[in-house]
């Protein structure tokens, strides 16, 4: 008899092991990666001292994002005219009228579309413009929304596309943490996908402290480490989904105030950035984030003459330090901030200068002009064009929009 309550003590203690096991597992598997603090940690030992040691050791080349699909981006932009090469540099805003006229005469890399675009109309009415325009153009479109959640939802505003809105990261982290996220992710990106975007400008990868601060809403809003795990598998779950994300606003906004209105000029020391701002962005670079977004703060510690969008230090660092291969956009070029800061009407010359592949403009036409203007004054190299219509056409083969 002893025997065998000894025997039945020890299934019942086994049996208990593995429904507490189990438990835990539950609740912690997707967040164990936030517990374990070894990565995040080494990208920030790494976003510290890498720029000394990349200067003493000489490395191997890293392997650009795109590069597999090269070959067959040269193949394109061998037969294409200046014109339609500064075109493709171009994410614009959705013209309200001629759309079609637009891209047959001008040839844009694509279009941003925001809230008025979607008004009184159906799924099936934006699905059909949609994909009428992408029969107009002759290299397919890239085409892009904020449809972040929360505050910035230019699609699920409308009942005739979503009963209600889609909610902010930080609500819908409440309610069910990060796989809830990931799984609202899924569902804007099918919602996306059914009326013909490909594109949507997320994710937030900016760490305000503040919570009045102007763009804390819109963050993830739980810190530097636990953003850049958020970061990494938003991008992980928008690739698996064939949907470009692009991460904003680097180098990271902070508690900076909003420039749409007017000039920020951010004076934190350059240590703030490694060992804070730089983790989310250096995360879903690891993740292969296909696009990241400049902001047009003024940054004192990397360039304190130049927004953030058309200064090269900015994007050198983005470049070199941070390793970035792939597309690096600007913030709408139409914002006030610009508008306080450019005199002489040469945004989009700057922004190319200073290293953007694509820009997003509300004066697509004008600045086109310009650019193309510059090329042939030889203020741009043709070979700078080059270089960012390759990579775009290349995303556009890495996503499918290009078959």
């Amino acid at each position: 008899m002893k025997k065998f309550l000894i025997v039945l003590l020890c299934i019942c203690t086994i049996i208990s092991g593995i429904f507490i096991a189990k438990n835990i597992l539950n609740e912690n598997q997707y967040f164990q990666s936030e517990n374990n603090q070894v990565h995040i940690n080494q990208l920030a030992n790494e976003s510290t001292n890498q720029i000394a040691n990349e200067k003493q050791v000489e490395t191997e080349k890293t392997k650009e994002l795109f590069e597999e699909y090269y070959n067959q981006a040269e193949n394109i932009l061998k037969s294409m005219t200046l014109e339609e090469k500064v075109g493709q540099m171009f994410l614009a805003r959705y013209p309200e009228s001629n759309v079609i006229n637009e891209i047959k005469n001008e040839a844009p890399g694509g279009y941003v579309l925001f809230g008025r675009d979607f008004d009184n109309k159906t799924k099936q009415q934006m699905k059909d413009e949609l994909n009428k325009n992408q029969q107009a153009s002759k290299i397919p479109l890239i085409l892009g929304v904020d449809e972040e959640g929360g505050t910035v939802v230019r699609v699920s505003s409308h009942k005739a596309f979503r009963e209600t809105k889609f909610l902010s990261p930080q609500q819908i982290w409440t309610q069910g943490q990060l796989p809830a996220i990931l799984e609202d992710s899924k569902e804007k990106s099918k919602l996306l996908k059914e009326i013909g975007l490909n594109m949507n400008l997320t994710p937030v990868a900016d760490v305000p402290t503040n919570k009045n601060a102007f763009i804390y809403d819109r963050a993830y809003g739980r810190g530097a480490e636990k953003t850049a795990i958020y970061v990494s598998e938003l991008i992980k779950t928008m690739n698996n989904d064939k949907m470009i994300s692009a991460m904003k606003h680097f180098p990271g906004y902070g508690d900076n105030v909003d420039t749409h209105t007017g000039m920020a000029i951010d004076k934190r020391p350059y240590s703030t950035f490694e060992k804070s701002d730089f983790l989310p962005f250096k995360s879903g670079i690891e993740a292969k984030g296909p696009f990241i977004l400049v902001s047009h703060n003024i940054v004192e510690a990397m360039d304190d003459k130049n927004p953030a969008s058309l200064s090269k230090k900015v994007h050198q660092i983005l470049k070199e330090d941070l390793q970035f291969t792939g597309l690096i956009i600007t913030d709408d070029l139409a914002m006030k901030a610009v508008e306080e800061y450019v005199k002489n009407e040469e945004a989009a010359v700057q922004a190319v200068i200073a290293g953007n592949d694509m820009i997003i403009s509300s004066d697509f036409t004008k600045q086109k002009r310009e650019i193309i203007t510059a090329v042939k004054n030889n203020k741009i190299d043709e070979n700078r064009i080059n270089e960012s219509v390759k990579k775009i056409l290349a995303c556009k083969y890495a996503y499918g929009i290009i078959k």
